[in-house]
């Protein structure tokens, strides 16, 4: 099965805006072509990251020796999947998705050795503090350790965020948003995960990985959430073979004629059943709830129970999972009865939420909840706020460093939403710098 993808190429286009959305082209001669097992979690890696950076892309499966001599001249054993063949000839045997996203130029150093304003995350929150910031002048860095457009980027089609009547998938609208911060001046430094961050004189220090060090006056973190796991056993062991989070923008084209199984029952479940069911034999929802109505959108609600071949049950919820090199099977409770069912299955998506990204504030000064979420504004409590003066909305214990979309407590979790903070937070970042000097 070839998975050939027609999408927005990771760069920036000034000219012929006629072609497509501002900043956009289409290139169909530019491609990367991706060959390794059905099965395997590094080749799904890799999917899931070029789908997410809205790259064009070819996946051919190889589980044989036979098909492997006839594609690549090598036996399974000798060729390194899975491979990765990119537009300039170069081939890679088993890179990690940080060497490919470098040798695709996406990769830099930090052009300038402090900036008036760092963004950690580059989902709908950090890319939205990164227009609004680089369009009014300020210096910006966006750190980003995996692909652009945070947990957004998962979902197939965001079909009730302003402007768009007819839908976009998140990659896509990360990809316009990415194109209109570098177009401001914003510098994005993607595969960058900070190892320590320290506060001192005013600024904030991050050490990255490779030993670089990013100075700023003031910080927006918008590292959002991580998808919720289900916490079974054998969970990590069938991640990228069978067991995906998320919407599976990457991997509804290999279940053609498979029946699987979607777990959740909100937006993010109902697009990925929607999504799913155009390749899929049949696409069951599992929803831990008597009914979709007190999770689901209305308009998603009604779209999912027309589908034909898609089902809904309702008070279900996967207790166990089975399988040799992949998934096989997964066990579903009934919890009105507590009776088990073995269902046969090779594809299981996840859309149970996230947890707050925030390991990184561990033994620094930054108020979190007891969930991880972080503390800002007037929900920080006297003893954690140091100044005279007020928080800001957006600010956390830490005075100039903000917070806005998922990673806050008690924000909306909306796209929408995460805009919304994210050009706030730049509003709240120069009162900061207006008041420090």
């Amino acid at each position: 099965m070839i998975d050939d993808r027609v999408v927005l190429p990771h760069k920036v286009i000034r000219e012929k805006p006629d072609r497509g959305p501002v900043g956009a082209t289409m290139h169909a001669c530019i491609v990367v072509r991706i060959y390794g097992r059905s099965q395997c979690r590094h080749a799904f890696e890799i999917r899931d990251f070029l789908s997410r950076s809205v790259v064009r892309f070819t996946w051919t499966p190889i589980d044989t020796d036979d098909d492997c001599t006839h594609l690549l001249g090598l036996s399974l054993a000798d060729a390194g999947l899975p491979i990765v063949d990119l537009p300039d000839g170069t081939r890679l045997r088993a890179p990690s998705v940080a060497e490919i996203a470098a040798r695709l130029g996406w990769v830099s150093d930090p052009k300038l050795q402090e900036y008036d304003v760092s963004i950690y995350g580059a989902g709908p929150a950090g890319l939205s503090a990164a227009v609004y910031a680089a369009s009014e002048g300020l210096s910006v860095a966006v750190l980003e350790r995996e692909a652009v457009g945070g947990q957004a980027g998962y979902s197939s089609l965001i079909e009730n965020y302003l402007g768009f009547p007819g839908g976009i998938s998140g990659g896509d609208l990360a990809e316009r948003a990415r194109q209109q911060a570098v177009e401001f001046g914003a510098e994005l430094l993607l595969m960058r995960d900070g190892l320590s961050t320290r506060f001192a004189d005013g600024r904030v220090h991050t050490t990255l990985g490779d030993g670089t060090t990013v100075v700023a006056r003031a910080s927006v973190c918008a590292t959002g959430v991580e998808w919720r796991r289900l916490g079974l056993d054998r969970e990590e062991e069938f991640i990228g073979s069978g067991l995906f989070y998320g919407a599976g923008t990457s991997e509804a084209p290999t279940c053609s004629d498979l029946e699987v199984f979607v777990v959740g029952g909100g937006n993010s479940a109902g697009q990925a059943a929607m999504n799913l069911s155009s390749f899929a034999k049949r696409v069951t929802m599992l929803v831990r709830g008597q009914t979709l109505s007190a999770t689901l959108s209305s308009y998603l609600e009604e779209r999912v129970a027309r589908q034909p071949n898609v089902d809904i049950r309702t008070d279900a919820r996967v207790v166990g999972l089975e399988g040799g090199k992949g998934l096989t099977a997964i066990h579903i409770e009934d919890s009105r009865t507590g009776e088990v069912e073995v269902v046969e299955t090779q594809r299981l998506f996840v859309c149970i939420g996230g947890d707050p990204a925030t390991e990184w504030a561990a033994g620094t000064p930054i108020a979190r909840d007891d969930h991880g979420f972080v503390i800002t504004g007037p929900d920080l409590p006297t003893s954690d706020w140091p100044l005279d003066r007020a928080p800001f909305y957006l600010e956390t214990s830490v005075p100039g460093f903000f917070a806005a979309g998922d990673v806050r407590r008690n924000s909306v979790k909306r796209v929408a939403s995460a805009v919304g903070d994210g050009a706030m937070a730049i509003t709240f970042v120069h009162h900061h710098l207006a008041s420090s000097g």
